[in-house]
């Protein structure tokens, strides 16, 4: 019984360790996306930064909402990638 709880509680600190850090970011962009093909243009670019789990668009809003693993990426270097295909992003906060 001692041996099953030590190696259940061995499992539990593994997986605990293995956990990522994914962290959410909103931003606006300029220039805003006004259809279909900037939110495709956003996303296939952002796609191929180190890092992005999830990316998603509101035309509506002119928000971009990504998540990423803070252990690969830092929210500066997630904004900085924007820049590579002409945009600039700027963080919305609450």
């Amino acid at each position: 019984m001692k041996r099953n709880t030590m190696i259940l509680t061995f499992v539990l600190v593994s997986i605990m360790g293995m956990a990522k850090d994914i962290k959410t970011v909103v931003v606006t962009t300029s220039p805003q996306m006004h259809c279909e093909n900037c939110e495709k243009k956003i996303k296939n670019n952002l796609r191929f930064e180190k890092g992005i789990k999830k990316i998603e668009t509101n035309v509506e809003k002119q928000t971009v909402t990504i998540n990423y693993d803070a252990d690969k990426t830092s929210e500066e270097k997630v904004l900085k990638g924007f820049e590579k295909f002409g945009y600039t992003a700027k963080p919305v906060r609450k």
